[in-house]
């Protein structure tokens, strides 16, 4: 397992997000573990699992063990309730977030968008701000987005049992979202996404859930409470979801384009 060698700086937010080099040469995202924010880890991890299943476009990310001999040593980790492991995300250089880049040209991975969207949904994360993609520029004009930000799945990072069993179902108030749809050619992309969700082994879901480590404190009726709502949401919820945000936000963004 790679190991923490220098401490970077704190991001901003409220997800105690800080950028921290590793003894891979890479430097890190690492969120930690805390109080009144105890979904946020167990979010990204299941999150993070399914999306590189999907192939969204999001920076390969891992569960690290970062020991307290590192953490007491640097005086914005040291108050930190430590667990022995966090959530850490590989950090992309030269990027910036959609509230600084707030015309958008044209995005070259405009065909991975459709899944940003459905997965969402699916999901049900409510955060996709513009702070919570980032816009890499490749040439000019042009950009790659990238999805980032997954503590608030399931609605909140605080969830409890019977808020994770009756999330909302109605369409995502998302500034994002319609920029993003602007850029998808054909609302069937949507719908493909739908199929691919299904492809998902339930075995592979449980799994995914299952590894969340203990020290998260994520209950085993907890895990059973956010299997349960992935197949609920994929099957009954999501074809829904998806056929409405085409009828009353892709639709619109498009008539509008062409009007």
């Amino acid at each position: 397992m790679i190991e923490p060698i220098a401490y970077q700086k704190k991001l901003e937010g409220k997800s105690n997000a800080h950028l921290i080099s590793f003894s891979d040469g890479k430097d890190y995202v690492v969120k930690y573990f805390q109080t009144g924010f105890e979904k946020t880890l167990p979010n990204e991890w299941v999150s993070y699992c399914l999306a590189r299943y999907l192939g969204l476009p999001i920076p390969f990310a891992r569960i690290v063990d970062i020991p307290q001999s590192f953490s007491s040593q640097v005086p914005e980790l040291a108050q930190i309730n430590n667990t022995p492991y966090q959530f850490a995300l590989t950090y992309i250089p030269d990027c910036q977030d959609g509230h600084q880049v707030p015309n958008i040209p044209n995005i070259s991975n405009s065909n991975e968008l459709a899944s940003i969207i459905a997965f969402d949904y699916w999901l049900y994360n409510s955060d996709r701000t513009r702070k919570n993609i980032l816009l890499k520029k490749e040439q000019e004009n042009t950009y790659r987005l990238w999805a980032i930000d997954h503590a608030e799945v399931f609605g909140t990072y605080n969830w409890q049992i019977e808020e994770i069993e009756d999330l909302p179902v109605g369409i995502i108030k998302s500034a994002t979202h319609q920029i993003m749809a602007s850029f998808i050619e054909d609302e069937n992309q949507l719908f493909d996404q739908l199929d691919i969700i299904e492809t998902i082994p339930i075995f592979l879901i449980e799994e995914i859930v299952s590894m969340i480590p203990d020290e998260w404190m994520v209950t085993k009726e907890e895990k059973k409470a956010m299997v349960s709502s992935l197949l609920f949401r994929r099957k009954k919820i999501l074809p829904d979801l998806m056929q409405k945000f085409v009828n009353k936000i892709y639709w619109p963004i498009h008539d509008n384009q062409h009007s």
